[in-house]
Parts: structure tokens; C-alpha cells; sequence
């Protein structure tokens, strides 16, 4: 079995563990709980581990208060992981101190201090802030090849050299976009085909459907990964969930695809496993 497969066993087993506990929550005597915070486009997810970074507990709530990975309902945000934090205290009966967070790549000087901002004011010390690629791969552990995140409003591509993040890009186009094309196609108002495309049950419906749109997916990443020895894709985030996405793209590309399950877990994830007891200035 190769190395690569192994790691994204390791990938696919702590995403199936963290969904169980998403569910029961595992309540023991954890010395500390180490909290990822992902503040999405669609869908904010907070991700609890115990003290050996195993999954304890977790939430998720589908809400507008990022677009494009900018925090534009800063209260909104504030309110909704406060509730979150608070929901997953009471379910484990103790309270949750130190979280990480993250970013997307690029937004460093224009968003990192919002994202801070809502993580403290909600009751967190922020031990971590990073960008999102390298939060991902803190799960995926990939050392060559591209990280692809197909958020709501953008496609992020990150090209791993070595393990490390050596070239970030993010375009316009993701979930947001499925939706236009599923409410057009539909008849349906906006917020009704989003609901749509969340069921995994329409997937198979939707897929040629909405295959335009990953082909135009698939040619932003080829275009990216020219001039780089890309063997493998990763992708992550929320509109990866979309059933059969990772062929259409494996064949529009010619590159090795491979989808995590459920890939709308693997940042917040990788965010909480960056997470320690030191506080950030």
C-alpha cells in the first residue's frame, strides 16, 4: 500500500470519527479541548478535539455571513459561533478556552484581524490563526501535489512542494455559482436550490447539470497547476460534496483526484489540530 494511501486513510478515518461525534458527543475527562474555528462561506463549522487531538464533539450552521471569504456580518458571526461554542459547552460539560481559526490564502492583511476579532469576541483565546491550504493539510498530509478548496463564492487552488505551500490562487467560481445554474435550470428562487444541491439525494440528478461548471473548475486548476509537477488533487470545502464532482475533474485534468469524505470537515479539522494552549498577541 502506497504512503499516499495511507495518509488519506488517516484523512477519511478522523473526518468519519468527527462526524460521529458531531452526533454523540464523547464526554470523558479531557485535561483541555482544542477548537477549530472555520468561518465559511456557506457553512461555519467548529471542531472540538480532547487532549490527545482526537475528536470530541463538534457543530455546523449554514449561514451568510462570510462571502468570498470576507467576514461581512461581523455581529452575525460573532452571535452564531458564541452559540455554537456555547451549545458544545453544555454538551460537555465544560468550558471551551483555546481556539485556532484561518483564512484564505492572500487575505492576510485585509481579513485576518475580522476573523481574529470574531473568534475573541465570542469567548475563545486564539492560540492560531493560518491560512486555510496549510490547515487542510494538517489532515490531508500531502508533500506534492494541489490542495483544491470550492468554496460557496471561489475556488482556492494551493500547490504543495516539499509539504509546504508554495503557490496560492482563488477564483470566482464555486457553490454560489451551482446554485445559479440549479435555480435557472429549476425555476426555483435562489435560497430553494441551495437547499437542493445540499441534499445528497438530488446529486445524481444534478451532476450533469451542473457538469459545465466544474469543467470551467476543472480548467481553472489546470491552468494553475501548469509548470508544476502536480500528481495528485485534494479537494476540500463544501461544494466538493457535490457526488461524482472528483471524476468529471480527475478527467478534465488528467490528474489523480481524491475527495475525503466529506470534505466540508477537513479544514476545520486541520484548524483544530493547529490549536494549542498559546495565547496569540
Amino acid at each position: 500500500m502506497s504512503k499516499e494511501r495511507l495518509t488519506f486513510e488517516f484523512c477519511d478515518r478522523l473526518v468519519e470519527d468527527f462526524e460521529k461525534v458531531i452526533e454523540h458527543p464523547i464526554v470523558g475527562k479531557s485535561s483541555v479541548y482544542y477548537t477549530g474555528v472555520d468561518l465559511g462561506t456557506a457553512c461555519v463549522v467548529l471542531a472540538v478535539l480532547d487532549e490527545n487531538y482526537r475528536p470530541a464533539a463538534g457543530a455546523y450552521r449554514y449561514a451568510d455571513v462570510v462571502r468570498d471569504g470576507m467576514v461581512v456580518d461581523y455581529i452575525g458571526a460573532v452571535n452564531l459561533v458564541r452559540e455554537m461554542k456555547r451549545e458544545l459547552e453544555e454538551k460537555l460539560g465544560t468550558e471551551l478556552t483555546f481556539a485556532a481559526a484561518a483564512i484564505p490564502p492572500g487575505t492576510e492583511t485585509i481579513d485576518s484581524g475580522a476573523v481574529k476579532n470574531v473568534v475573541q469576541a465570542a469567548g475563545f483565546e486564539l492560540t492560531n490563526l493560518l491560512d486555510e491550504p496549510t490547515a487542510a493539510n494538517e489532515v490531508l498530509k500531502m508533500q506534492n501535489g494541489a490542495i483544491v478548496d470550492i468554496g460557496g463564492g471561489t475556488t482556492g487552488i494551493s500547490i504543495l512542494v516539499g509539504g509546504k505551500v508554495d503557490y496560492v490562487e482563488d477564483e470566482p467560481t464555486g457553490g454560489t455559482h451551482f446554485s445559479l445554474v440549479i435555480s435557472g435550470a429549476y425555476k426555483l428562487p435562489f435560497a430553494e436550490a441551495d437547499q437542493y444541491k445540499r441534499n445528497p439525494k438530488n446529486h445524481k440528478e444534478l451532476l450533469p447539470v451542473l457538469k459545465p461548471v466544474i469543467e470551467k473548475i476543472s480548467s481553472i486548476i489546470t491552468r494553475h497547476v501548469t509548470g508544476y509537477d502536480v500528481k495528485e488533487i485534494s479537494l476540500v470545502g463544501g461544494t466538493a460534496c457535490l457526488a461524482g464532482i472528483e471524476e468529471i475533474i480527475e478527467k478534465r485534468t488528467g490528474i489523480y483526484t481524491h475527495k475525503p469524505k466529506n470534505p466540508l470537515f477537513v479544514t476545520p479539522l486541520g484548524i483544530a489540530l493547529s490549536c494549542t494552549q498559546e495565547i496569540m498577541d
